[in-house]
């Protein structure tokens, strides 16, 4: 880690503490994780970290949970690429409150795109239906763009189903709104 990242962190020593995770193939890791908030009372146990072996079961049922199908296939490999294996600035962070998985947030950090620079991208996020608006979503999308911050990047984007109406309303809250680019599509026959 560069000592100018090592000493911005120390500046945020409130709201966030610096963690390690050791991963077999690869040094150990730092990010800064979220440990409280004052939201709720489910919030204020709630602790997000970067997502470690032991809750690939977890994210697989908390997915199956909300959307009704089973990827294993699909969380096994994302977990390998931003979990397991991930080399920053990827991250899958989970929002763990007594043990259990309560939500989770997926991004990276993508550069030159259609010749934008740098900018994070969040690609999924998802909070247990019954301790939606605590605050979870929240801290989730707030860690994950501070680590955004720290990579260099000052813009966050991801892509929603314009009738995904609980989704769009959750990134409209952290203050997202449309932005430059038109999604388009063909199927390929």
């Amino acid at each position: 880690m560069r000592p100018i990242l090592r000493r911005r962190l120390a500046c945020w020593a409130k709201q966030y503490y610096i963690t390690s995770f050791r991963y077999s193939e690869h040094p150990t890791f730092h990010l800064p994780v979220m440990t409280t908030a004052n939201t709720s009372d489910k919030s204020r146990a709630l602790q997000i970290r970067p997502a470690t072996s032991s809750d690939l079961s977890g994210l697989i049922a908390l997915d199956r949970e909300i959307t009704g199908l089973a990827k294993r296939k699909y969380w096994k490999d994302t977990f390998v690429r931003y979990g397991v294996r991930r080399r920053p600035p990827q991250y899958l962070l989970v929002a763990v409150h007594r043990g259990r998985i309560e939500g989770f947030i997926v991004g990276e950090v993508r550069a030159w795109e259609f010749g934008e620079p740098p900018c994070g991208w969040i690609f999924a996020v998802q909070v247990r239906p019954k301790t939606r608006l605590k605050g979870i979503g929240t801290q989730l999308f707030g860690t994950l763009c501070g680590a955004f911050r720290r990579a260099g990047v000052e813009k966050v984007r991801t892509i929603t189903a314009r009738d995904n109406h609980l989704v769009l309303s959750f990134f409209r809250s952290q203050g997202m709104m449309a932005g430059p680019f038109i999604e388009l599509e063909a199927a390929l026959d």
